[in-house]
């Protein structure tokens, strides 16, 4: 059961906002143990919002549950010397400074494989360690710029668009989680761990694998093609008597069918949209055709008549009827972790039920635990809490709140 492929793995989590949360609450879904590190404020991410929910930002709650949290100063020297202690017995870690930071802290690749030769650690960041851009910052929208990703979305007569799902974060996340995975199956056959460099710019590379081999073999720029596929007509959305429909029908038999199903013997006969393409060539034109023929029926009528003709098809759903849809309901796909509804970690519904979602810790929350776990004695958290080194949000007054 995939809940408890990594038990007994240790991972700690030195990331912030989405990208680097995501590869960690992915270890952690697999059944790793995740602590996350952070500052004794909490991490950045937890500071972006709206929505909020309980005064806690509902896209940090979103990407960081079944973890633990130590908030901890990792300034100070007695901080750093506990998380060594931490690091030495860890099988993971994952941090998502710019390059350097961690190096700064005492904390880097080199120093830490010193005392835990077998540690795999990853490290998250906009453009890479080694790039020559390694120093410039980079948020998903950034990524979406200066990959080329924006200049693909919207339409022709439109200005940039961006994808409002943080693609960009949530690709390099899953990215660097798979990185992580195969590392240690390397330690596990007994090799050394090694330092992972995943960046947001390879990973938002990789996520347009079709598009730019398609540009290296033709030199063409891709263009905003609105709900359009480059490679394919029809392939988008129409609009029809009261919205719109998603339709792919270049499959020669399907282009028949539709233009069977639409009543239109013309279509198939004009040599603009013979062929597949012939009908890319022409694609203003054939939008303009079936934006009117579609424009005699309802959505439903269509999703009637088409699905009949093995004619592709879907409404173009917005998110309040997708969760009311019989296929969201039916896919397993939604879980709940601290009363926060969400997407989880599911590979379809014959996948075997796990333990409940464990919800995003507070800042510090599990901090003398943690501590604990990891060999420090009583005697010694209590110092570093004497001494305002670590956070433990059990002993602050609004502990009742979690």
């Amino acid at each position: 059961m995939f809940r408890e492929s990594l038990r007994g793995i240790r991972v700690l989590d030195f990331t912030h906002i989405v990208a680097g949360p995501v590869c960690t609450m992915t270890l952690a879904d697999l059944g790793a143990d995740v602590v996350k590190v952070e500052p004794l404020t909490g991490e950045i991410g937890r500071r972006v919002g709206p929505p909020w929910l309980d005064d806690q930002s509902v896209i940090s709650l979103s990407v960081n549950r079944n973890k633990r949290s130590l908030a901890i100063d990792l300034k100070s020297l007695d901080g750093k010397r506990a998380l060594r202690r931490m690091i030495s017995r860890a099988d993971v870690l994952v941090e998502s400074f710019r390059p350097g930071v961690m190096r700064a802290l005492g904390l880097g690749h080199a120093s830490l494989s010193a005392i835990n030769p077998a540690l795999v650690y990853c490290s998250i960041s906009a453009f890479g360690q080694e790039s020559p851009a390694r120093d410039r910052p980079g948020v998903d929208g950034v990524m979406q710029a200066v990959t080329g990703l924006m200049s693909t979305l919207g339409h022709p007569d439109s200005g940039p668009a961006k994808v409002q799902v943080p693609v960009a974060d949530m690709v390099t996340g899953y990215l660097a989680a798979i990185a992580v995975l195969a590392a240690l199956r390397e330690v596990r056959d007994g090799k050394r761990g090694q330092h992972l460099d995943v960046s947001l710019y390879n990973a938002t590379i990789m996520l347009q694998q079709v598009s730019f081999a398609s540009f290296l073999t033709s030199a063409t720029e891709p263009k905003p093609l609105g709900s359009a596929a480059p490679y394919a007509a029809p392939n988008e959305a129409l609009r029809t008597a009261d919205g719109w429909i998603m339709v792919a029908a270049y499959d020669p038999k399907r282009w028949a069918a539709l233009c069977r199903a639409l009543d239109a013997p013309g279509l198939p006969s004009d040599p603009r949209f013979a062929t597949n393409a012939d009908r890319v060539a022409h694609r203003t034109a054939l939008r303009t055709e079936l934006n009117r023929l579609f424009s005699r029926r309802t959505t439903a009528s269509w999703l009637e008549i088409l699905p009949a003709r093995d004619i592709l098809c879907a409404p173009v759903a917005g998110y309040r009827e997708v969760v009311e849809s019989e296929e969201y309901r039916s896919s397993g796909v939604e879980t709940t972790a601290g009363g926060v509804r969400m997407p989880g970690f599911v590979l379809g519904p014959s996948q075997p039920a796990g333990p409940p979602d464990r919800p995003a810790p507070r800042p510090g929350q599990h901090s003398a635990a943690v501590l604990a776990e990891y060999g420090l004695s009583e005697a010694e958290v209590a110092r570093l809490d004497d001494r305002g080194v670590i956070g433990d949000h059990h002993r602050r007054p609004d502990a009742a709140a979690s």
